[in-house]
């Protein structure tokens, strides 16, 4: 299992950003794949999920601005960002679980700052 992200930047407040995450060794449309976050000094925040049934779930402070998707043909998962906020600040990580072992990757740094 291996996770790349990619995608991250400095935006300005009300900007937006669309990570990626490039999987290999599985394939994503059979399972569950998550977006999470971490701020330093904090522990990881989930952030959304999409199940391979396409269903998806998102923690409310990001509800109605960011959207996850996949594409199956290209083996990624996607989180669009819309109307960043300052609190939005942190490193994203795609993540996934197999076996009872939680597998995730390097992270992308993503800034909202004006």
């Amino acid at each position: 299992v291996r996770l790349v992200e990619s995608g991250g930047g400095l935006v300005q407040p009300g900007g937006s950003l669309r990570l990626s995450c490039a999987a290999s060794g599985f394939a994503v449309y059979s399972y569950t794949m998550n977006w999470a976050r971490q701020v330093p000094g904090q522990g990881l925040e989930w952030v959304s999920t999409i199940y391979s049934d396409g269903g998806t779930y998102y923690e409310q402070s990001v509800k109605g601005r960011f959207a996850i998707s996949r594409d199956n043909a290209k083996n990624t998962v996607s989180l669009q960002m819309n109307s960043l906020k300052p609190e939005d600040t942190a490193v994203y990580y795609c993540t996934t679980e197999e076996s009872g072992d939680m597998y995730r990757g390097q992270g992308t740094q993503v800034t909202v700052s004006s």
